[in-house]
């Protein structure tokens, strides 16, 4: 598989989770302010170092579905920054509407991963893991910063282009953790 492949491989995978709770739970999610949704990826990048770290879980999930968390909470973030936040059950939006939007900003995601795999010659490939964790987590202390200052950067990208970089950077690693698993 190319890249590119590898990409709607996993992504179907995410969309898969994203539409399955969509249909458990509606879009309850639609709730959260964006600095909620960065801290709850924030918690999964830092279980997923703290693994890393460790070399053992005591809770019995991989990390794998925590990168797909990564995938979908930075999602579900891009969504809110375009329609902003729900504050009562009736600014929930249906199911497929979300999944459509999901779809959108995963496209876009894969787009940006494209244009810059060219420039960079996929230079993800010979990273470690563990850097791709690593990255993740400084775009999330970024995005955090970006917060506090109430969404103003003075040279900086904003908040979308570091969800769509944290998106990029779990793919890479999904990919990662999928070809070890085809190899072994």
């Amino acid at each position: 598989m190319n890249t590119s492949e590898e990409f709607d491989f996993i992504a179907e995978k995410c969309l898969d989770i994203f539409s399955k709770k969509a249909q458990d739970y509606g879009t309850a999610w639609r709730i959260l302010r964006t600095p909620s949704l960065t801290d709850q990826i924030y918690i999964k990048a830092q279980r997923i170092r703290s693994i890393e770290q460790k070399g053992v879980s005591y809770v019995n999930e991989g990390v794998t579905p925590e990168y797909i968390g990564i995938v979908n909470y930075s999602v579900m973030a891009l969504i809110q920054l375009e329609v902003g936040v729900a504050n009562t059950m009736e600014e929930l939006m249906p199911a497929d509407q979300a999944i459509q939007l999901f779809k959108k900003y995963l496209g876009n995601a894969k787009s940006l991963m494209a244009n810059k795999n060219h420039d960079y010659d996929e230079a993800w490939r010979k990273m470690r893991r563990s850097s791709l964790t690593d990255i993740i987590l400084m775009k999330l202390l970024r995005v955090k910063q970006i917060e506090d200052n109430d969404g103003t950067t003075l040279i900086s990208e904003g908040l979308d282009a570091n969800y769509y970089d944290i998106i990029n950077y779990a793919m890479f690693a999904l990919i990662k953790l999928n070809e070890n698993e085809t190899n072994n």
